[in-house]
């Protein structure tokens, strides 16, 4: 693991070295993904698939390696049932559209939980209010996990599909989708994973997994921003409408009817973010060489050690606290605002993000505006948390 790799870490914010704390918001790209990027619009920019020209034609090449690169590093089962996105938003949304345009309908029930970023949250209730079906939600508890024990309770015939983070992006709680996804799948019911906040730290095996759609962001595993992933079964992929149309997601167009391309241009209408996609293959191709399982040994050694640290400070109270965590450290000072905290920290060159984390019904839930969340990556160390710990004991000293 090169610290090396990554120049935005060599710059100073505030006259201090940075302290990039804010890694579920996004992480930082090795030089080796910058550089594919500028690569690629020095040598070969060009619209993609339609042109019989020498330069769309590699351009074309280098995108689907990328697919088949993503269909590898997920286990997906054909590169059909890989779709590019501009992002896991875009993806659930693809998601709640088409498949709720097809299988939900009036008195339907979509279910989410209670830890759900916005982006899997909103998409559900749109679809909902559109076909006069409800949203249900299932609750966590003061540890920040998963009431899996009311799970039946809540799965029903009217149930159409479920949709659950893999990992809270502001509490780390790391769910156990497996058992999800089997209750769901006794009852014929499919699942959605929003996977934002796990792939780059967990190998996931879609196939393994048996989920039915599975979402991410490239911007979220070292990747350029502008780029995700949409998996999907194929025997749902196949029978769902087009979300967006467009160019390259028709076969034949005429006035009077249009047909659609196979998948998985059939959800790809319009120019992709080329350049995206394939810089999207050199960031997974960066994370298998580093190791994605000593990546997340490191970044939990890291968490483990904050997670003390800060304990000794006093006057600090912590939020999720589950059993099984990501490296992600969500706090607030007693009775101080998340934003003064945050404010300060950025004084002493220090990156978290503050506020609700696109969960306000998480915060909701603990009576909080928000939090000051530290989320740490494999280029963090131990003497930058040390520093961390010193900034937060003055932020407290000032505010308290």
């Amino acid at each position: 693991m090169n610290r090396d790799d990554f120049p935005i870490l060599n710059r100073t914010i505030h006259n201090r070295p940075l302290i990039y704390f804010d890694n579920a918001a996004t992480t930082q790209k090795p030089k080796q993904v910058i550089e594919t990027l500028a690569y690629y619009y020095e040598y070969f920019n060009s619209n993609i698939h339609r042109g019989v020209h020498g330069l769309s034609q590699e351009a074309t090449a280098l995108f689907e390696d990328t697919r088949q690169c993503v269909r590898k590093f997920i286990n997906a089962a054909s590169n059909h049932e890989i779709i590019f996105t501009r992002g896991t938003t875009e993806a659930i949304n693809l998601v709640a559209s088409s498949f709720g345009k097809m299988f939900i309908h009036e008195n339907d029930e979509a279910l989410i939980t209670e830890m759900e970023h916005h982006s899997n949250i909103v998409p559900w209730q749109l679809v909902c209010e559109e076909k006069k079906a409800t949203l249900k939600v299932l609750p966590f508890n003061d540890k920040g996990e998963l009431c899996l024990d009311l799970l039946d309770g809540f799965l029903t015939e009217k149930t159409k599909i479920v949709a659950v983070t893999h990992t809270s992006n502001s509490l780390g709680t790391i769910n156990n989708i497996n058992t999800v996804i089997q209750k769901a799948h006794q009852k014929n019911i499919p699942v959605l994973i929003d996977g934002a906040q796990a792939m780059s730290h967990e190998k996931i095996d879609v196939q393994e997994l048996d989920c039915d759609f599975f979402a991410f962001s490239g911007h979220k595993m070292y990747a350029p921003m502008g780029v995700g992933v949409l998996y999907g079964k194929e025997k749902w992929l196949s029978v769902m409408p087009p979300y967006q149309g467009g160019g390259e997601m028709v076969q034949n167009v005429s006035f009077e009817q249009t047909t659609y391309n196979e998948l998985p241009y059939k959800f790809e209408a319009g120019t992709p973010s080329v350049g995206d996609v394939v810089a999207l293959k050199t960031a997974i191709e960066y994370l298998e060489k580093t190791g994605i399982e000593k990546i997340d040994a490191y970044q939990q050694q890291l968490y483990q050690y904050a997670f003390e640290k800060l304990s000794q400070i006093g006057d600090i109270e912590f939020y999720g606290t589950a059993h099984k965590k990501s490296a992600i450290l969500s706090f607030n000072l007693k009775g101080v605002h998340p934003f003064d905290v945050g404010t300060i920290l950025d004084q002493f060159g220090i990156a978290v993000r503050t506020g609700h984390h696109c969960t306000q019904p998480v915060m909701t839930k603990f009576g909080i505006p928000g939090t000051v969340r530290a989320s740490f990556a494999f280029y963090n160390t131990f003497t930058e948390i040390d520093l961390f710990v010193d900034a937060v004991i003055k932020a407290k000293t000032m505010l308290m």
